[in-house]
């Protein structure tokens, strides 16, 4: 249970997201935003929500999708159908790589539509707030960060860290799913796989592929956009380094412009380390304790994310979007060009509609997303116990983790727990069972698919017998299957009640309870079966005897 300092503050994080989303729609309804002002307040205000609505899928689904590839599907398979299909196509080949790079220019493209009907315009004052809370709220955009973030990214990650088979048991999972491989496969970000293949020959290791090899065509078509997408990159990073060493960008006048390349260089590292994190992370979530490398800093960090009941993990996600929430803003100042039309030369002499559309910031965006998210995600997925025996990670989780004691974004465990009620999520082990337990063949399955039990795979019932011959032939080993199923069913009820008996939290009690639920509905399944398949060998009792 959370202690009296964590409600406050959960207390004091839900008052200023309550108090930024009062002043971020009171922005729209006086025409202080962009598209407010170009469009419409309502339009800004229900484009800004759905994009908040969007955003906790993708993140969550993110969590989901990462963390569930250790796990056998057949054992969610009925529990979890629309899970099921999903990972099916997700953990498919290489196309968790593809769902990480389309994902995160979602996440861009999201991000970039959020602000343009929530942040402020320039000079935009509202509710007669004073100065003060203006510049801190609104200049420095930290209403906007505590809006998107709290309610569309970190709610969304502290459920699907630990209830990944729920989160994504729906089909908004499967319309995200398949827009982030269509953006994939139009090749913006493909320089990021150029630049994993070079860490893996740095390893002095074959890339790892689940596909087959490429053939002339697949090959041409895939180096194509490699291509396409470095020329695209190198444009972004010539561009914005001219208008950096020009000091023609957004940044604080006070800092010198070698300074702020080297800034840019910094926070641009610190993302994708973050970034890699969250990968490597949820990559071994799932998987036994010693599977989980021999280095000492990979064993010192997982024995710190996953110590005590688990918090540390949805934690870390709290104090790393945070964190990079605060880059992003940081980098944006960086490279958002700031050149002034018909005043100012334009970068490169290019023409006045091209240099407002640099003017926009997408080239920083590009570099952010190629730089310093997707390529290091696809490093750390490829390479997860060797990112996490660095020590910076080490000594960077505990910075997180402190960061989100200070409990700015605490809002979004209230939230979690909100939406985790309503939702009816459960915790994944509850449905297959914790990882030592899975690798030791001790499955337990307490999902609504009631019938089977901690031995899953060794007990299949039999199917009725076609004949009196094959009855006769198999009755004794029927009526043994029954008796060990019967017999296991009321074991795993007996220790369940007992690991009730010395639950510490809430979600260990719920999970039992719902374990013992469930196994009483499989009790009442397996007698049912056991009546079924008699009734079908009782008919035929006349003739077995005549026979014998």
């Amino acid at each position: 249970m959370p202690s009296g300092f964590q409600y406050f503050q959960q207390a004091y994080s839900m008052c200023l997201v309550i108090f930024s989303v009062v002043i971020v729609t009171a922005l729209m309804f006086t025409d202080n935003t962009k598209l407010a002002k170009d469009a419409h307040p309502v339009a800004a205000l229900v484009i800004m929500w759905l994009g908040i609505l969007w955003m906790s899928m993708v993140e969550g689904g993110q969590c989901s999708m990462v963390g569930l590839p250790p796990i056998d599907r057949d054992l969610y398979k009925e529990s979890h159908p629309t899970t099921y299909k999903i990972c099916s196509l997700g953990h498919k080949g290489n196309n968790l790589d593809r769902y990480l790079m389309g994902r995160q220019f979602m996440v861009i493209f999201i991000n970039f539509t959020i602000n343009l009907c929530g942040a402020p315009l320039e000079g935009a004052e509202v509710l007669g707030l004073p100065e003060i809370l203006t510049d801190i709220f609104l200049g420095s955009g930290i209403a906007m960060v505590l809006t998107v973030v709290t309610i569309g990214q970190l709610t969304a990650q502290v459920n699907a860290s630990h209830c990944m088979l729920d989160y994504i048991n729906t089909h908004f999972m499967t319309f995200t799913l398949y827009v982030t491989l269509i953006i994939e496969v139009t090749g913006v970000m493909h320089s990021c796989y150029l630049i994993r293949d070079m860490f893996y020959f740095a390893a002095g290791k074959p890339v790892e592929t689940n596909e087959p090899p490429r053939n002339a065509v697949q090959n041409l078509f895939h180096w194509g956009r490699v291509v396409f997408s470095l020329g695209v990159l190198c444009f972004a990073l010539a561009v914005t380094l001219e208008a950096l060493f020009k000091g023609q960008t957004t940044m604080w006048e006070f800092i010198p412009n070698g300074v702020a390349v080297v800034l840019f260089v910094l926070l641009m590292s610190l993302v994708g380390l973050l970034e890699g994190m969250q990968i490597a992370f949820f990559a071994v979530a799932k998987i036994p304790k010693a599977d989980r490398g021999d280095h000492p800093f990979a064993r010192k960090t997982c024995e710190l994310l996953f110590k005590g009941n688990g918090r540390n993990l949805p934690g870390f996600m709290v104090g790393r979007q945070m964190t990079v929430t605060l880059c992003f803003f940081i980098i944006a100042r960086v490279t958002t060009l700031d050149i002034e039309i018909g005043v100012d030369d334009n970068i490169f002499g290019v023409s006045d509609g091209i240099q407002e559309f640099f003017n926009l910031g997408f080239l920083g965006a590009i570099i952010t997303t190629i730089l310093a998210s997707i390529a290091w995600q696809l490093v750390a997925s490829a390479f997860p116990i060797a990112f996490l025996s660095n020590p910076v990670v080490y000594i960077v989780l505990r910075i997180v983790l402190l960061i989100e004691a200070t409990g700015i974004c605490a809002g979004a465990w209230f939230l979690g727990m909100i939406h985790k009620k309503v939702a009816g999520f459960q915790l994944d082990e509850v449905y297959v069972g914790t990882a030592e337990e899975r690798a030791a063949g001790l499955k337990p399955d307490h999902s609504i698919h009631a019938g089977r039990d901690f031995t899953m795979g060794t007990n299949v019932l039999s199917k009725p017998p076609a004949n009196w011959e094959e009855a006769l032939a198999n009755l004794s080993p029927l009526a043994e299957s029954f008796s060990q199923r019967r017999e296991r069913i009321l074991t795993n009820i007996k220790d369940m009640k007992l690991l009730l008996k010395n639950a510490t939290s809430d979600d260990e009690k719920n999970a039992y309870e719902a374990g013992i639920k469930y196994e009483l509905k499989a009790m009442a399944k397996l007698n049912d079966e056991e009546q079924e398949t008699l009734s079908d060998i009782d008919p035929k009792m006349e003739d077995i005897e005549t026979a014998a």
